[in-house]
């Protein structure tokens, strides 16, 4: 296939008009407007003038259309990934519940099967698990039960790197709840990316927890201490360490733009990643659904905890995020893109495949409307 007359989001994040020629499954070129070759004889998809960028990687959400990662089944986690797919969303890696250690085990166990039976152009690819839980605090659970929360333990983390066949890629934290937490991620850091997650820690312990190996922290701001002028708590440790790559929820409701705009100035857009921590109700009618065991209450945009009214997710999925991110919050189009795309593949450490329009990666395509609505997926070079 070929992709002529579009705007080519290049490795530069920048735009360039030309096209881009695909063979099979992967990219075999991408050419300017003034380098146009001969076409004659050969299928053409007109772009129109479109957007062309690659396929978005959300790596922290829970599910959509009434799914969800923990459900546990093969079948629904399919369900999850064709409708990523049929947004833009070309590649995911779900996130877990703090849920009974059992419970994971099998959700990372179905996770693995269907990795390995599962070949379908028309759902997103199964790239992690980002596990969010069980090794958190109860005083910043959020939508999280606490009835499940662990301290940190490296016997029960290879059951469940194990169970998963290595598709887990992120492991939550919280550094102050764990007298074995430093020694915890040590031990784990060279196969797992280690997380701060939903955490009370002070910025000392927070600090602590970088040096010994941390290099990623959840939804930045949220289920964390607040960063305020003398207590600049895991928001400044993060900042201060430069290798930790930070996620954060961009559908308007979680975070105010302000602090949006501010924390890409302040961190810098290469470590910013857009997550959607979307859960089951995105993509459905206002109501009430679960999230980890608990109900959830959903009214637009908002969905709360039923028992204490706490935000519980989003109903936002990563696409509609990435327009947020861009009308709403005035971030530049080239960078929310990198925040959605390369960003998340090279924390997923996928970026030599996914992530970026270049010659040999794999053809997941996204054609926007100048309006950013979507006007064409495509996935392993084949149109959806």
């Amino acid at each position: 296939m070929i992709i002529d007359n579009v705007k080519v989001y290049t490795r530069e994040q920048q735009f360039v008009k030309g096209g881009l020629i695909l063979d099979g499954d992967k990219i075999r070129e991408i050419y300017t407007e003034a380098q146009k070759p001969d076409f004659q004889g050969d299928a053409i998809l007109d772009g129109d003038g479109a957007y062309a960028i690659p396929g978005l990687i959300d790596l922290h959400f829970h599910g959509c259309m009434g799914d969800d990662f923990c459900d546990g089944s093969k079948e629904a986690l399919g369900r999850i990934a064709e409708y990523e797919a049929s947004v833009g969303v070309t590649a995911i890696a779900p996130a877990t519940m703090t849920l009974p250690a059992d419970e994971l085990i099998h959700v990372l166990k179905t996770a693995n099967e269907y990795k390995k039976e599962t070949c379908d152009p028309k759902k997103a690819d199964l790239v992690g698990i980002n596990m969010e839980g069980p090794f958190i605090s109860p005083v910043k659970k959020g939508a999280q039960d606490a009835r499940n929360i662990l301290p940190c333990d490296t016997a029960l983390f290879d059951r469940f790197f194990e169970a998963s066949g290595g598709l887990v890629k992120f492991i939550g934290v919280a550094p102050e709840e764990s007298e074995n937490a430093l020694d915890f991620i040590r031990q784990v850091k060279d196969r797992v990316s280690v997380s701060l997650a939903h955490t009370n820690a002070d910025y000392d312990t927070a600090m602590s927890a970088c040096r010994a190996g941390v290099d990623h922290a959840v939804h930045l701001y949220n289920a964390m201490p607040a960063f305020s002028h003398r207590a600049p708590g895991v928001v400044g440790a993060v900042f201060d360490s430069r290798q930790v790559m930070a996620e954060i929820i961009c559908d308007g409701i979680h975070i105010h733009p302000a602090t949006v705009r501010a924390t890409f100035q302040m961190m810098g857009a290469d470590r910013m990643i857009l997550i959607s921590d979307s859960m089951r109700a995105t993509g459905m009618p206002d109501g009430q659904y679960t999230l980890g065991g608990l109900d959830v209450k959903v009214v637009g945009k908002l969905a709360t905890l039923v028992s204490d009214g706490a935000i519980a997710g989003s109903v936002t999925n990563l696409m509609d995020c990435l327009r947020t991110v861009v009308n709403e919050m005035e971030i530049p189009l080239t960078t929310a893109i990198a925040c959605a795309t390369i960003n998340p593949a090279k924390s997923l450490k996928i970026d030599d495949e996914y992530g970026s329009l270049e010659p040999g990666k794999k053809a997941h395509i996204v054609l926007l409307n100048p309006d950013l609505s979507l006007k064409t997926v495509i996935k392993d070079g084949l149109k959806l």
